[in-house]
């Protein structure tokens, strides 16, 4: 009997509540690794690889990567590859940083394939500064800066670089930065407002350059491409444009590049007869939008003007210029031979599938300003201005490019001059780090490495692969060689001559002008 009441007791005294306690916890905690377990599962991981994400209300992954990151294009995977294999060998301490910035987030074929290519260029200038160079220091670490496609979010890059500035990175230059448009424009001028010097690659609008009427808006930034009005310059003295014999055809309302080679070709056949002729592209000027259907009417206009006419200036994009050449093999006038002459966009049309090649064999001549071409110091060696003994030292590295330890890079291009660009200006962005070290220091001051650019002339100019780099006082490169070239009817370029933006090569000392 007091077995019986104890026991009962100690069940309603202790186990009952004891279990029901437990009860209780174990289904507080079922509901709370259950909340947790849909929060985790509702939350959106918006990273993409350490320093690339993807900003609210976009799919894009940018930023700054600092690993092997592709940005889900195979095709980059071997350049890309390379450059972290060559990061990892450096010693901590002993390295700077430069950022690589293009639109790696981009998707038409073109322009992936110049992203390639500048990839492989600047890689394959890394690895020489590394490992060819005497023992210089600092060593050079390469990562990738995107600002997306279209460069609508640089302002995130741009943080993300000034901070690399400040911390274990020590970015001490920025390259690249792509096409000539109004994002990389604010990009850059906030890149260079911010201390950090710029190199540009590929950008040639004159109002993305120092010194154009007089200003200097960029302070930090040189570039290795001549501006489009050398270039146009350059394609002036070597064709011989005259006023009464060209047409202007031109994208309105234009971005940098296409404004400013609008305004050059304008500047050289002033007193024309004829009115130029707008087309207006989508916003993105990848996309096709309905300029075809404007370009076919421009070919009538063609036709219309008088015998003597035979050169057509183009001021636009590589989309729209593949749309306009297609046109033109389907004018009415085809007994008629025209040259179209244009910039350096025209280099995106090598390998164009959508090209209408046939165009190019009815009487139509397209040719371009190349930034650079593997055939130009070959074929066209000058005494001065550059040189095919500075251009084999590229292709001796280019030769062990496909193995170890230099490779494997990827499937290589030169027509298109943008590995080649890419490499000069990675060099010259390694040259302003190198001559900004103090003796016995392993990393410049930041300021110190822009304040380089108006020394890069004379004996310390840099010998590329595209020409001699001479700096004037403005970070602009002084009559730098300019590659004529023709697109063939089977998709290739045929180099032509090499052209001068003054006309001649420039005097052996290399020095600007004042």
């Amino acid at each position: 009997m007091a077995r019986g009441l104890g026991g009962w007791l100690r069940e309603s005294v202790w186990e009952i509540p004891l279990r029901r306690c437990l009860a209780l916890l174990l289904g507080l905690a079922l509901v709370t690794g259950l909340f947790f377990t849909v929060r985790a599962l509702a939350h959106d991981d918006r990273s993409c690889a350490p320093g690339v994400v993807r900003p609210e209300n976009s799919e894009e992954c940018v930023g700054v990567a600092t690993t092997a990151y592709d940005f889900g294009h195979p095709q980059l995977r071997d350049a890309v590859q390379a450059i972290d294999r060559e990061n990892d060998r450096l010693r901590p301490g002993s390295y700077v940083t430069v950022a690589l910035m293009l639109p790696y987030t981009a998707t038409t074929p073109s322009t992936l394939s110049d992203i390639q290519h500048e990839l492989q260029g600047a890689y394959l200038a890394q690895y020489e500064a590394n490992h060819s160079s005497n023992g210089q220091s600092p060593a050079i670490r390469l990562v990738l800066a995107s600002p997306g496609a279209t460069g609508a979010h640089w302002v995130r890059m741009v943080d993300q670089l000034e901070r690399m500035t400040k911390s274990a990175d020590r970015l001490r230059a920025v390259a690249g930065v792509g096409m000539s448009t109004d994002s990389n424009k604010a990009a850059v001028q906030e890149l260079t407002a911010r201390g950090i010097p710029v190199v540009g690659s590929s950008i040639t609008a004159d109002d993305l350059a120092n010194g154009h009427q007089g200003k200097d808006p960029f302070p930090g930034l040189a570039r290795v491409s001549p501006t489009n009005t050398d270039e146009a310059r350059a394609l002036a003295s070597f064709a011989k444009v005259t006023a009464g014999k060209a047409l202007l055809v031109y994208d309105k309302p234009g971005d940098p590049y296409t404004r400013t080679l609008q305004m050059s070709f304008a500047k050289l056949i002033k007193g024309s007869p004829y009115e130029p002729q707008p087309f207006t592209p989508p916003a993105d000027r990848s996309q096709e939008g309905t300029t075809a259907n404007t370009f076919r009417q421009i070919t009538h206009l063609v036709c219309d003007t008088s015998p003597e006419t035979d050169t057509i200036l183009f001021a636009g994009r590589h989309t729209q210029l593949r749309q306009f050449i297609n046109a033109l093999g389907g004018r009415g006038c085809q007994d008629r031979k025209f040259t179209l002459l244009t910039g350096d966009e025209g280099s995106y049309l090598t390998g164009e599938k959508d090209l209408d090649r046939s165009a190019l064999e009815h009487n139509l001549s397209v040719r371009y300003t190349a930034l650079a071409h593997p055939d130009a110091w070959v074929k066209d060696p000058a005494r001065t201005g550059g040189s095919a003994e500075d251009a084999r030292v590229l292709m001796g590295l280019l030769a062990k490019s496909g193995r170890a330890p230099v490779g494997p890079i990827g499937s290589v291009g030169l027509e298109d001059g943008q590995l080649i660009i890419a490499y000069d200006a990675m060099r010259l962005a390694v040259h302003g780090i190198r001559e900004a070290t103090a003796e016995g220091r392993v990393v410049p001051p930041l300021a110190d490495v822009g304040l380089q650019w108006p020394q890069v002339k004379g004996s310390l100019r840099v010998s590329g692969a595209s020409g001699w780099i001479c700096l004037d006082v403005h970070g602009n490169p002084y009559d730098k060689a300019v590659p004529i070239v023709e697109l063939t009817p089977e998709g290739r370029s045929r180099f032509v001559k090499i052209a001068w933006p003054a006309g001649k090569a420039p005097g052996k000392e290399c020095l600007p002008p004042s």
